[in-house]
């Protein structure tokens, strides 16, 4: 099933753009991404041989979550993507034990990094970064990134407050992204 969802006020012609490819692409295709990273070229010169970041990326905007996953995937990095944050903590193996789990949870590869919308239906990305920092021992040192479209001073330092490694503007930008992993491969070292 294909969703809509409303047009952000953006005046990136880039992310424009690209929307309406990917608009193209599931009407053409019935509903199916799997084209979809042809859309954009990717760039050889932006493959690093640096460790291998695993990152779990939740949104639940389709073309936000794709855009996410493309810059991450030209910065060399693993990418899992969960279309809501109930996904997310069940990839995560902290989803409700009444509920069935896919198998992939039994074996999840190290995620390194969440990067999570903030604003989304159901739970929000700070609901999960709450679950992930408080409710598990194990995941408790895992960064965890909110973004959003919204530039709000408070909701920024909440997110900071409660355990947020950056909180990032979007939409997300391949600079972004590559500071991002920069980061993070410093604070690993």
């Amino acid at each position: 099933m294909i969703h809509t969802y409303p047009s952000l006020s953006l005046s990136s012609s880039f992310y424009l753009t690209f929307k309406e490819q990917i608009k193209e692409i599931m009407n053409s295709s019935g509903g199916s991404c799997s084209s979809l990273m042809d859309v954009v070229t990717y760039d050889p010169h932006h493959h690093g041989h640096d460790e291998e970041l695993h990152v779990l990326a939740v949104d639940d905007n389709l073309i936000d979550r794709k855009l996410v996953e493309r810059l991450l995937k030209i910065s060399s990095c693993k990418v899992t993507t969960a279309e809501n944050a109930i996904r997310a903590l069940e990839y995560l193996g902290l989803g409700d034990q009444n509920q069935h789990i896919d198998a992939l949870t039994c074996n999840v590869m190290k995620v390194n990094l969440i990067i999570t919308d903030y604003c989304m239906p159901g739970m929000t990305g700070f609901e999960l970064l709450k679950k992930v920092k408080q409710e598990s021992s194990n995941l408790r040192e895992l960064p965890v990134v909110i973004m959003s479209s919204e530039n709000i001073p408070t909701r920024i330092n909440k997110c900071l407050a409660s355990g947020a490694q950056m909180f990032m503007q979007k939409p997300l930008k391949l600079s972004d992204v590559e500071k991002l992993k920069c980061h993070l491969m410093n604070c690993r070292s």
